[in-house]
């Protein structure tokens, strides 16, 4: 399926929708955000890698920050927090840069706050960064990093073909839910404590019943 521009979605809302569904909605539908302690620190944190007039070349690597990136495929647009790019021996599956000489292979790096996680949202929003680059430049690409600032340690990703289907999964299901307006339910787990819109969501009390939260909460039952 091939989306129109005014269908694109945000790139970063794989991660959103892979985290909670319904953070995704309240964010991208709803266009409501709070700050905590860990976005606010997801932020700063950000400020630097982010710039898209930083470059850096740490031998035959460059590194370009804050790179455009979308998928008419996909529907999807967004920014990577950095692309470097490797040297290529031939034009054969690379791309050409306007202020660097030569072939080059883009490997996509993406910056994240915390640790690795147990689910998979960080490796999924990587593997939409590279499905972009490879549409957008006729590419076929097998493997990205993501930098942990908690551990300090930075990890390839292979992006297979489950990574794959992941990303186009995904992509659909926030498709549907723009398309038809209905905000994901609320799923409530522990993570709910540590999310910035836990008190605009309000997990514990967004799927119940209104006539049978009335009678509960307002009237008496007959004796």
């Amino acid at each position: 399926m091939c989306y129109d521009d005014e269908e694109m979605l945000m790139l970063s809302g794989i991660q959103h929708y892979m985290f909670c569904p319904r953070q995704w909605g309240l964010i991208h539908m709803e266009q409501l955000w709070n700050d905590n302690r860990l976005t606010a620190e997801g932020s700063l944190l950000h400020k630097r890698v982010d710039d898209p007039f930083y470059r850096q070349k740490n031998g035959s690597t460059i590194t370009l920050r804050h790179v455009a990136l979308a998928s008419k495929q996909l529907g999807l647009y967004g920014y990577s927090d950095a692309v470097e790019l490797h040297r290529a021996s031939s034009s054969e599956n690379a791309i050409t840069h306007s202020r660097y000489p030569g072939y080059w292979l883009p490997y996509p790096v993406e910056y994240k706050h915390g640790s690795h996680k147990k689910t998979p949202c960080d490796e999924v929003q990587l593997a939409a960064q590279v499905m972009c680059l490879e549409e957008m430049h006729d590419l076929k690409l097998d493997k990205a990093a993501i930098f942990y600032w908690k551990t300090e340690q930075r990890e390839e990703i292979a992006i297979d073909e489950n990574l794959r289907r992941l990303v186009v999964d995904i992509s659909t299901r926030m498709h549907n839910h723009m398309h038809s307006g209905i905000l994901p339910p609320a799923e409530p787990s522990r993570q709910c404590k540590s999310c910035s819109l836990k008190d605009v969501c309000l997990p514990k009390c967004s799927n119940k019943n209104a006539k049978n939260y009335l009678k509960q909460s307002l009237y008496e039952e007959n004796a």
